[in-house]
């Protein structure tokens, strides 16, 4: 929602200044210009990226169009999902995890948590690190080096959409001095005309100019910012199984073990302490 609100007010702001300048709306109406830039733009991501990256873009930028709904108490729920997995391996010991790493949907913890069995991305992360721990013989800093691996992997991957589309952003500038490029050189060929004629010819040239420059900086780059953002989000939740699951392998008790989960989180998602305390002393209590 917060995108098309800014959308609108670029949009507002731009063409209600031009207006201001009582300048002529029907002059920015220029298909031609629009298809030379956009066209080209489109041309050039498809020959920058592979298929998997073209998928990954549009659904990121579908994904900027809708608004986080993870907030402090989706946090605090899987905080207390990976206490409940510790309290089972500290009363079963490791091997008391397995059902749950094996089959995940079928576990009667972790399924009912949605927000880490709907992203498959922690799924594996949690399930594919605790096997390890498990399967035992692993020192703890070669566990964290094996999550450092993981967490590096799934940040390049969900930057390569983002790197794509901020290519985009930079070279549409370019794109639209080609195409007004494009314009003055049709001017050049009509120079004998009237004034009047060679004036709206040099205005339209221009108007690609104005496009490649808005584009780039009101609209593309922004979107760019905002799947930034939107990776974050991802990462901060491996990061918080990653500070529980080391703090489990390195044998802290289980409630230390979430903390060092829950501080590994950024303020606004960080649950207090009080309140994973209590969360986590009823679910011992039950």
């Amino acid at each position: 929602m917060l995108v098309i609100v800014g959308v609108l007010v670029v949009v507002g702001c731009v063409l209600g200044g031009y207006a201001m300048h009582h300048g002529p709306m029907h002059v920015l109406n220029q298909p031609s210009e629009f298809i030379i830039i956009f066209g080209a733009a489109i041309g050039a991501t498809i020959v920058m990226s592979p298929l998997h990256v073209l998928k990954a873009l549009l659904k990121a930028l579908m994904a900027t169009l809708k608004p986080s709904k993870v907030n402090q108490k989706d946090y605090l729920k899987l905080l207390v999902t990976m206490f409940k997995l510790f309290k089972v391996a500290a009363y079963q010991g490791a091997n008391g995890l397995e059902p749950h790493v094996e089959r995940p949907h079928e576990s009667s913890i972790v399924s009912e948590n949605k927000m880490l069995i709907n992203d498959h991305h922690a799924l594996d992360f949690l399930c594919d690190t605790l096997k390890v721990v498990i399967i035992g013989g692993v020192p703890d800093y070669q566990i964290a080096e094996l999550t450092d691996l993981s967490l590096d992997s799934h940040h390049e991957e969900e930057h390569q959409p983002i790197n794509v589309l901020t290519k985009v952003a930079d070279s549409m500038p370019g794109l639209g001095i080609v195409a007004a490029v494009l314009g003055i050189i049709i001017t050049m060929q009509n120079i004998n005309g009237s004034p009047e004629q060679i004036g709206q010819s040099v205005g339209a040239a221009l108007v690609g100019t104005f496009v490649g420059v808005l584009f780039a900086y009101g609209f593309i780059g922004p979107l760019a910012g905002k799947m930034e953002f939107n990776a974050l989000d991802g990462h901060y939740k491996l990061k918080c199984l990653q500070g529980c699951v080391l703090s489990y392998a390195r044998g802290f008790h289980p409630l230390v073990s979430v903390e060092f989960g829950r501080r590994s989180l950024p303020s606004h998602l960080r649950p207090s302490f009080q309140d994973l305390e209590s969360a986590c002393r009823e679910e011992g209590k039950s």
